[in-house]
């Protein structure tokens, strides 16, 4: 009798632990996957690139800042929500000094939108729904809702559907 209670007892925490172990790996995976979709940006020619095919978001940030880490869940929401539609990408202020220089970011999380190329200058999207030439002006600093920056991809791609007729 005791053996067949311990033997029980063992199949049910083998089970479960199964069970438990299962579950674990398989969120790892989706979280992988959506990881995945954020581009690592490391020269102008990425944006060059992916701006002929619609607008692009892009995030400054670094591994030590704790509000840029913050963010990454929201980029990754966003850049599988936009597949097709947008390119979400990232760039580490430690690793792109030179693209933290050609787009002066002094603070980060610095986060800005990029519809378009007008004479050799990029053309951003401002929050209130203007394009600028003037990042300064187009930019979001700090960690916003995800709802900030999806209103900021939707008004990008109406502009762009709309210059593109």
């Amino acid at each position: 009798m005791n053996r067949l209670v311990i033997l029980l007892i063992l199949l049910s925490a083998v089970l479960f632990t199964a069970g438990c172990t299962e579950d674990a790996d398989n969120s790892t995976d989706a979280q992988q996957i959506q990881v995945s979709v954020v581009e690592n940006l490391t020269a102008l020619e990425q944006i060059n690139t992916s701006v002929q095919e619609g607008p692009v978001l892009i995030k400054f940030g670094a591994e030590w800042c704790g509000p840029c880490q913050q963010m990454k869940p929201i980029l990754s929401d966003l850049a599988a929500e936009y597949t097709g539609k947008a390119t979400v990408m990232s760039a580490d202020i430690d690793q792109s000094r030179n693209l933290s220089a050609y787009f002066v970011t002094s603070y980060i999380p610095d986060s800005f939108v990029v519809v378009g190329l007008e004479d050799g200058e990029y053309v951003y999207m401002q929050d209130n729904g203007n394009v600028t030439k003037d990042r300064f002006q187009a930019r979001v600093l700090g960690v916003m809702d995800k709802q900030v920056y999806e209103e900021l991809l939707d008004r990008a791609i109406l502009y762009h559907e709309n210059v593109n007729k």
